[in-house]
């Protein structure tokens, strides 16, 4: 990897205190970590500063807009996504990177293979499943709609990915293939989150309610 030209990764942070330790201790060399604290009432913002992250604030609730923020708070050409709870290894993010480095594709994305039995709830794999399939007809080769991806940062931005809640890696997704870019999906090892933190979609009804809705109005427009 060239460590000339960094890659900011943005990490959407909500109450994830208990895993940033692991999460930014696992980044490799050259990739620098961009925090966008969404309205935490633990002390995520003062443990990822303690830890050399950059840290962002956005008051607005929402994936979509974590996501987003982050994207705009970033410098360098290539941005990576990366959940901040500890169930994906940042360590994979360089397998994602090189694809769009060398311009064979225009966007790299994880497909989540799950390290354990019980990490991933099986209502959630049937949606994310489901919602798969209905981008590979469109004719986008992808099997999950993973929380970890690599794109260049200008193209990212003239994409006018529009959701700022759950429906945003759908919503990217979707503009992807109507834009015809080229998708190269990696497979990535998914683990338990860590512990003290609880996931935003699977882990209520209100979450999942919520997630459902933001994913079928993308649909819909």
């Amino acid at each position: 990897m060239n460590r000339e030209e960094p890659v900011d990764v943005v990490l959407p942070c909500l109450d994830e205190a208990p895993a940033l330790p692991a999460v930014l201790g696992a980044f490799p060399p050259g990739f620098r970590a961009i925090v966008v604290d969404n309205g935490s009432t633990d002390d995520s913002a003062s443990v990822a500063e303690e830890l050399g992250a950059k840290v962002v604030f956005e008051p607005r609730r929402g994936y979509g807009a974590a996501v987003h923020t982050g994207l705009e708070a970033a410098s360098s050409r290539i941005v990576c996504f990366l959940d901040a709870d500890g169930s994906l290894d940042a360590g994979q993010l360089p397998r994602l990177v090189r694809p769009v480095r060398e311009g064979r594709v225009e966007l790299a994305v994880g497909r989540r293979v799950a390290a354990e039995p019980g990490v991933w709830p099986w209502h959630a794999r049937a949606g994310n499943a489901a919602l798969a399939l209905l981008l590979r007809v469109r004719g986008l080769p992808v099997h999950d709609i993973a929380p970890i991806r690599a794109a260049k940062r200008s193209a990212l931005l003239e994409l006018g990915v529009a959701d700022r809640g759950f429906g945003y890696p759908l919503e990217l997704l979707v503009r992807a293939a109507r834009s015809g870019w080229r998708v190269h999906e990696v497979e990535v090892p998914y683990g338990p989150r860590a512990d003290g933190t609880v996931s935003k979609v699977s882990g209520s009804l209100r979450g999942t309610l919520r997630a459902a809705r933001d994913m079928a109005g993308v649909w819909r427009a």
